[in-house]
């Protein structure tokens, strides 16, 4: 029997361990506007999520995101970390709740930003799929779902770079990268059940954040979270989907205080 790959990581920094989650769709450069900071503080362990950035191709056949949490769990195995905080953004926290709920013990403190971890509307998750299959079967995303993909994560306020450099990796993902990685781990999480009722398991203390303007994960979705926990919400100004790149002072402060308040 084969051992797991290792994901990719970035670790950088000293202090109490800091777990980032990046969107489906980026790497762990998504969070270079925090990184800086955030290791002035922290140990910043910052992992590229299967088939993304550096990582290796999706290994076997995960069947939930509990199991994509349980990858990152073994990352902090490996580096010997024992207790450390999330902080995830759209599937990022997603799996961070899923960690938070599964190892209490461990995640000592939790921020979620744009993300949501109730199931999707049926008419949601068929448009989902119905993108997710037209990607499997040209092997290669298509120039107009390109263009609807990239202006589901960027608003007005993205800077151009950021929305050229997105346009580029995703225009860049080989049909192997595609169908063995993006496509399965796309239908993972928006195929994923409800799973609301893990917020119950989770005992750390939280913060849930949402772009005004994010489209995939409205504000609304933000505020049920922050319900389930029992923690406080923040509406973030001027930012969409990856709301720590469209509005990143906002974001890296949120993140600074509430860590060095928790950890």
């Amino acid at each position: 029997m084969h051992a797991k790959p290792m994901m990719s990581f970035l670790d950088s920094g000293a202090g109490f361990p800091v777990l980032l989650g990046h969107s489906y769709l980026f790497d762990k450069s998504m969070w270079s506007p925090q990184i800086e900071t955030l290791s002035q503080h922290f140990r910043v362990i910052a992992p590229d999520l299967w088939g993304h950035g550096e990582s290796p191709a999706l290994p076997g056949s995960p069947a939930s995101l509990a199991d994509i949490a349980a990858d990152h769990l073994a990352l902090m195995d490996s580096l010997k970390i024992d207790q450390f905080a999330v902080v995830g953004l759209s599937v990022g926290g997603m799996w961070g709740a899923e960690l938070a709920a599964a190892a209490p013990a461990r995640v000592k403190a939790m921020m979620l930003f744009d993300t949501f971890i109730g199931d999707e509307t049926d008419v949601a998750r068929e448009r989902y799929f119905a993108m997710l299959n037209a990607i499997d079967a040209t092997g290669t995303i298509p120039p107009a779902l390109l263009d609807y993909i990239v202006g589901q994560f960027y608003s007005q306020f993205a800077a151009p770079a950021d929305v050229q450099q997105l346009t580029a990796y995703l225009s860049s993902l080989s049909a192997e990268q595609l169908r063995k990685s993006i496509v399965p781990l796309g239908k993972l999480i928006f195929g994923r059940p409800d799973r609301m009722s893990i917020l119950d398991a989770v005992a750390c203390p939280a913060h849930v954040a949402t772009g005004e303007l994010d489209l995939p994960r409205p504000p609304v979705e933000g505020r049920q979270m922050a319900e389930a926990l029992g923690c406080e919400f923040t509406l973030i100004p001027n930012a969409a989907h990856i709301s720590n790149r469209e509005n990143p002072q906002c974001v890296t402060q949120l993140i600074v205080d509430f860590l060095k308040q928790h950890c």
